[in-house]
């Protein structure tokens, strides 16, 4: 097939697979008339990289998975250099996962503080001659 016919059945466009061939990800193979020529195997292997990078894989991170299809593998993740890529993106993976629970915490703790405070001002107001809460965009609340 044609490079047009593998960008829409990859759902990509020429582009990228021009971009990929750069990168040494697709194979630049011509047929006698000039015109690049791909193959199955070419579509099952644009499939594995954008599942990858549908995942965060960057670029780079889908080239084992790559040369795994290439060697002839039914599955590009049946590489130890494959797998070694899930181990790191594993880790990648729960130390987000870590930052973003340590930022809920904080999130969390800033939340239950303002509702004391709010809390507060509001039992204030209702003690004759305490003070009427304000909004902070400048309005009376009441």
């Amino acid at each position: 097939m044609r490079i047009g016919e593998l960008a829409a059945r990859a759902g990509t466009t020429t582009r990228t697979l021009r971009y990929y061939e750069s990168r040494g990800l697709l194979p630049a193979r011509r047929g006698e008339n000039g015109y690049r020529a791909y193959d199955e195997d070419d579509l099952r292997l644009l499939r594995q990289i954008r599942t990858l990078q549908d995942f965060g894989f960057d670029l780079e991170e889908t080239r084992p998975f790559v040369e795994c299809l290439r060697a002839g593998h039914p599955e590009g993740d049946a590489c130890p250099a494959s797998l070694d890529v899930y181990r790191r993106k594993l880790g990648e993976l729960d130390s987000l996962i870590d930052e973003l629970r340590s930022v809920r915490a904080q999130v969390g703790e800033q939340l239950a503080r303002a509702e004391r405070a709010r809390d507060a001002l509001a039992a204030d107001a209702e003690v004759p001659g305490g003070p009427e809460p304000v909004c902070e965009l400048g309005g009376r609340t009441r």
